[in-house]
C-alpha cells in the first residue's frame, strides 16, 4: 500500500515507495561516467530524481510507464525537490493499487457527458447538431473522450480532464454565445465540443500521461481536423463553408502560431473560441496550484509558466501575536 504521496514529499526525508517511473533518460558527466535522471510520479503529481551510482545496473531495471518502488531521498536542487535515488525495482500492477497513481476529475464523468450531449442537442443547425452527434454514436471514441486528460501538465491533466475542460467551455459558449450580434452560435459550440477531439489520441494515460507518438509527430490540432473531416464526408450535403470555418476553429483555437496554431483566428466565432478556451485552461490550471499550495499563507508560491505569485486572499482566521 502506499505510504508517501509526490505532494507530500518534504526536503531531508527518506523515500521508500511506489511510484510511476514517467520518464527516464541516461547522460553522460562532465567528468566521466554516465548520471540517470527520472521522473516519478502518483496521482498527486511528478517529482524529478537523478541516480548518480549503480547506472548500468538500475537503468534496465524497469522502462518509462512501469510501476516501481523507489529508495532515495529528498533534497533541493535549484529551487525544485528531487529525489536522489538508492535503488529502482519493478513492480508488477498486481502489487500496486492503480487509483494511487492517475489524478482523476473530481465530478461524475457521466453526469457531464450527459450534459454536454444535451447542449449538443439543443443545436438547431441540422449539419453541425449531425456533425457532433457522429460522434457521440461512435461508442469507442465516447469511451476515450470521458477517459482522456486535457493535457499532460498545464490544466485539467487529469483523467476526465478533457470531458470536463469541453463541458466548461461548451458552457462558456452556450452563455456568451447570444451576448455579440453576428455570432453563430450553434458554430460556435461545435468548435467548443469538437476543438480538442484530437488529444484523445494525442496522449497516452493508461498509467502516467503523456505524448503518444502520433500526438508528438502530428499534435491533438491536426489529429483533431483530420477526425472533423472523416465525419464531414459521411453527413450528406455538408456545407463547404460551414466545413472549412469549423475546421479553422480547431487549427486557430490556441491563437497563434507561437501556441501552436496554424493560423491565427480570422471569424468571430474562432475568436471567441480562442479566448473562451484560454480563460477555461488559465483558471483551472490557476486554481490547481493554488489547491496544491499551503494554506496557511494567503499567497501561492511562484507559479513559473505565468511568472508570478497568486494572491489566494486572507486566511479565515489569521493567528493572534501571542497566541500558543
Amino acid at each position: 500500500m502506499k505510504k508517501a504521496f509526490v505532494n507530500s514529499l518534504k526536503p531531508g526525508e527518506a523515500v521508500d515507495d511506489n511510484f510511476v517511473l514517467a520518464e527516464k533518460h541516461v547522460s553522460r558527466k562532465k567528468t566521466g561516467g554516465n548520471y540517470m535522471t527520472v521522473a516519478l510520479s502518483d496521482k498527486t503529481g511528478t517529482i524529478r530524481g537523478v541516480v548518480w551510482d549503480n547506472i548500468e545496473k538500475l537503468r534496465d531495471e524497469a522502462a518509462a510507464g512501469d510501476f516501481v518502488h523507489v529508495t532515495g531521498n529528498v533534497s533541493e536542487f535549484r529551487g525544485a525537490l528531487q529525489v536522489v535515488v538508492k535503488s529502482i525495482e519493478g513492480r508488477s500492477a498486481a502489487d500496486v493499487n492503480p487509483a494511487d497513481f492517475m489524478p482523476a476529475a473530481r465530478r461524475d464523468p457521466e453526469a457531464m457527458f450527459e450534459k454536454l450531449k444535451n447542449l449538443s442537442l439543443a443545436m438547431t443547425n441540422d449539419h453541425l447538431k449531425s456533425l457532433v452527434q457522429a460522434f457521440w454514436k461512435e461508442e469507442r471514441f465516447v469511451e476515450q473522450f470521458k477517459k482522456a486528460p486535457a493535457a499532460k501538465n498545464m490544466h485539467h491533466a487529469y483523467l476526465g480532464g478533457l470531458l470536463e475542460h469541453t463541458l466548461s467551455l461548451a458552457l462558456l459558449a452556450d452563455r456568451v454565445g447570444d451576448h455579440y450580434s453576428g455570432i453563430d452560435r450553434d458554430l460556435l459550440l461545435t468548435g467548443a465540443i469538437l476543438h480538442d477531439i484530437g488529444k484523445i489520441k494525442e496522449f497516452v494515460y493508461e498509467r502516467r500521461i503523456d505524448y503518444s507518438d502520433e500526438g508528438r509527430l502530428l499534435s491533438h490540432i491536426v489529429i483533431g481536423v483530420a477526425m472533423v473531416q472523416e465525419k464531414i464526408e459521411r453527413i450528406p450535403g455538408f456545407p463547404a463553408n460551414t466545413a472549412m470555418r469549423v475546421k479553422h476553429m480547431l487549427v486557430s483555437h490556441h491563437g497563434n502560431r507561437e501556441y501552436g496554431s496554424p493560423e491565427p483566428p480570422k471569424t468571430l466565432e474562432a475568436v471567441m473560441l480562442n479566448y473562451l478556451d484560454e480563460i477555461d485552461s488559465k483558471i483551472n490550471g490557476i486554481r490547481e496550484f493554488m489547491d496544491n499550495q499551503d494554506t496557511n499563507t494567503g499567497w501561492t508560491g511562484f507559479h513559473r509558466p505565468l511568472d508570478r505569485f497568486f494572491y489566494k486572499g486572507p486566511p479565515a482566521v489569521w493567528p493572534v501575536a501571542g497566541d500558543e
